[in-house]
């Protein structure tokens, strides 16, 4: 009996023990476990929620409405989301419907690496070296999504860090496949208006390095130490003119100033980028206050070196046709309508062509054979800059050569430059040389006003062209007389 008693003791007392032991503690000073996660409450206050790391503005205090997102950019976004991977939009996409501006694309940033984006989507693919990049096709539609980077001092010391991330002796970064977090990848960014991450699961804004502020402030402001950050990527100078120019916004004294001393590091950079840039620079509806900026900045004879030397030498027509072209440009842009980089191209490269062309002549070399030479060298020339594309390349030289044959305007010629596939360029590009102040004898003119006359009234116009000076139509071509062969005499037999 005692025995019985002893074990039942035993029993109680080991159950009494295993209770407490694995009893949760209730004591409000314990700390939380690292892996769970915080209380709704205490990250998704109303408004302005402030932790160490970050500022989130919620829905009710930011004007971005979810109706202005791609639908193919939210699919991606939950489907991300629903796999288990943070995805957020991000850059300049939630900086322009911030500022009430419709963004041209959206991109994406998660913590899903480039592999892991295109298991999930089959309509995906991995694109680039120096940095890995995923594009999801929608049809016409591209999604861009990149994984969160972070900073390079961790992968320089691992002994395979080439493979990641890799620096030239300027500083410039070869490669940037670091992954990290989102603050980190906030930090990697350039300039903080364009740090700024939309979380499509409550809608709110997360805001790391002022950039919400900055946008209210209308200021452009570059991410960490401006020079440091233009030698890791020298395309930030030609970027922020651009965001300048296109947000109307200043730029901060610290991110301005050593753009006029390190113009000089655009030369590294592979000229088929830069021709991106340009485009992108010229082609962005604010091109005439860009081109400014570029000449403000001392960037243009970087980018146009031969545009550069004809404007110090004060050409005279110069930088009035440029202008021109730049504020037609603008104003198509405005109205929806096509634009071609030739016709700039024609534009910023006309006055190297006509000084070199002239150089041609006076060493005796005829008209149209000097232009075709001088085109060969312009263009030669701006592509090891700018890598023009061949396609845009034969349009300009198409327009330059009209030019020539525009002018002269002979009869028999008229109706087969009105058919050319450039002619409305080319003709277009004469009007703005005749604005400027070239004298052109009245063809830009003539040329408007025989394409809105009708048929009848154009046969006239081509028949007063033969009482011009120069006009051939009405005179007779004087024959040759045949040359007289001597005599053949015959040979004795």
């Amino acid at each position: 009996m005692t025995g019985i008693i002893i074990t039942v003791l035993v029993v109680l007392g080991i159950s009494l023990a295993a209770y407490f032991w694995l009893k949760p503690s209730t004591d409000k000073d314990s700390a939380p476990s690292e892996s769970q996660p915080p209380e709704p409450d205490s990250v998704w206050e109303p408004g302005e929620f402030q932790s160490e790391d970050q500022t989130r503005i919620t829905q009710e205090n930011h004007p971005i409405s979810r109706r202005e997102i791609s639908e193919n950019a939210l699919k991606v976004l939950h489907r991300l989301n629903s796999n288990g991977y943070e995805a957020y939009l991000v850059g300049g996409c939630i900086r322009d419907l911030y500022l009430d501006l419709h963004p041209k694309d959206f991109d994406v940033a998660t913590n899903a690496t480039p592999e892991q984006v295109r298991r999930l989507f089959r309509n995906s693919r991995i694109i680039g070296r120096r940095f890995k990049l995923v594009h999801i096709l929608f049809g016409r539609e591209m999604i861009e999504v990149a994984t969160f980077r972070a900073g390079h001092d961790d992968a320089r010391s691992d002994s395979h860090s080439k493979d990641k991330s890799d620096h030239s002796d300027s500083g410039r970064i070869l490669r940037d496949n670091v992954y990290g977090s989102m603050k980190d990848d906030a930090i990697r960014r350039d300039f903080t208006v364009n740090a700024l991450y939309y979380d499509v699961r409550d809608y709110s804004v997360i805001d790391y390095c002022g950039g919400v502020r900055d946008l209210e402030n209308q200021t452009l402001k570059l991410i960490g130490d401006p020079v440091k950050r233009y030698h890791e990527d020298p395309v930030r100078m030609i970027r922020a003119l651009r965001f300048v120019a296109k947000l109307d916004f200043d730029m901060d004294p610290a991110t301005a100033d050593p753009i006029y001393d390190l113009g000089y590091l655009l030369s590294d950079i592979p000229s088929a980028r830069l021709f991106d840039e340009v485009l992108k620079l010229l082609q962005s509806g604010k091109g005439v206050k860009t081109f400014h900026l570029l000449r403000e900045y001392s960037l243009l004879q970087y980018l146009f070196p031969a545009t550069h030397h004809s404007l110090e030498a004060q050409d005279e027509f110069a930088e009035a046709l440029i202008i021109r072209a730049l504020e037609s440009t603008d104003s198509r842009i405005a109205r929806g309508k096509p634009v071609t980089p030739a016709f700039l191209f024609a534009a910023f490269l006309w006055a190297p062509l006509q000084r070199l062309a002239g150089d041609l002549r006076e060493q005796g070399v005829p008209p149209t054979p000097a232009l075709q030479q001088a085109a060969m060298v312009v263009l030669d020339n701006q592509c090891a800059h700018t890598a023009v594309p061949k396609r845009f390349t034969m349009v300009v030289r198409d327009i330059w050569e009209m030019q020539y044959r525009l002018e002269r305007r002979q009869p028999k010629t008229i109706e087969s430059l009105m058919e050319h596939p450039k002619f409305r360029a080319s003709y277009d590009f004469l009007v703005l040389r005749e604005a400027t102040g070239e004298a052109l004898d009245g063809a830009g003119g003539w040329w408007t006003d025989i394409q809105d006359s009708a048929d009848q009234d154009r046969n006239s116009m081509i028949r007063d062209l033969h009482s011009r000076p120069g006009g051939k139509g009405g005179q007779k071509r004087r024959r040759r007389r045949p040359r007289k062969r001597p005599p053949v005499m015959n040979k004795p037999q």
